[in-house]
């Protein structure tokens, strides 16, 4: 679980993070949504520890991030997933060397138990067939897969995915947001999902996490964001014709 509790990040002097409060649960699959220029990823590489925020806190299972020292710090990096938006392979890297990377960079392990632990992340997001190919041979839902399998492989307690689905077909897209919640369920995992993306928002958004301005402007789940009377949301949710006859279906 992580507990966002009134963060604030300026830039410049400009604010960009205005008080965001929000709990993402563990087992879930927790979205960040909003339009462009919304705080997402600013929020994201807070999460990360990539941004400092400049005031709040964050609580990664009630341990308080300000309260950590150097070691608790590192500790807490290596619990940490990341599925980037281009995937960010490795081209002159085979699937199975991609995969064991983290693990060579940041364990002690040897070369045997790193392998079995690549190759059954590798089995789990079915691509086996694929393990001694390089990234140019792959689709786009295969990297996406390979990226997902390297974020898990050294089992951590916090899976972040920022924009996942970008660039590929709606029909891969569905693929690729139930295997990141299935992978979350199974292993417990506090996912957090920077998205755009109305049908991963339909398809996995177990928690939503709307952002407008910097603002939490929403908070709440699949089922409640077509109920909701929020104009913010609502202006977001039917920007798109399709989407204003999903909101008569529910009506």
């Amino acid at each position: 679980m992580i507990e966002l509790q009134n963060i604030t990040k300026s830039f410049d002097g400009i604010e960009i993070l205005k008080g965001i409060s929000m709990t993402f649960e563990a087992g879930k699959t927790n979205l960040i949504i909003g339009q462009s220029g919304s705080g997402k990823t600013v929020l994201l590489k807070c999460l990360l520890g990539l941004h400092q925020p400049n005031g709040g806190d964050m609580l990664f299972n009630n341990q308080a991030l300000v309260e950590m020292d150097d070691d608790q710090r590192r500790i807490l990096r290596r619990e940490m997933g990341m599925v980037f938006q281009g995937s960010a392979l490795f081209d002159s890297m085979t699937v199975l060397e991609n995969v064991m990377f983290p693990m060579q960079m940041l364990t002690n392990q040897s070369e045997a138990i790193m392998r079995k632990a690549a190759e059954e992340v590798i089995e789990r997001v079915n691509l086996v067939d694929a393990q001694q190919k390089l990234p140019a041979e792959l689709s786009g839902g295969m990297q996406k897969r390979v990226a997902i399998a390297r974020a898990v492989v050294m089992k951590p307690k916090y899976l972040f995915c920022d924009e996942p689905n970008s660039g590929l077909d709606p029909k891969t897209a569905i693929v690729i947001d139930n295997l990141i919640r299935e992978i979350t369920q199974e292993n417990n995992i506090t996912t957090v999902i920077n998205s755009h993306d109305m049908n991963s928002v339909m398809e996995i958004g177990d928690s939503i996490l709307f952002l407008k301005n910097g603002v939490k402007a929403w908070e709440g789940s699949k089922e409640l964001i077509f109920k909701t009377d929020n104009e913010a949301i609502n202006d977001f949710v039917y920007s798109s014709n399709l989407m204003k006859k999903v909101k008569e279906v529910y009506q």
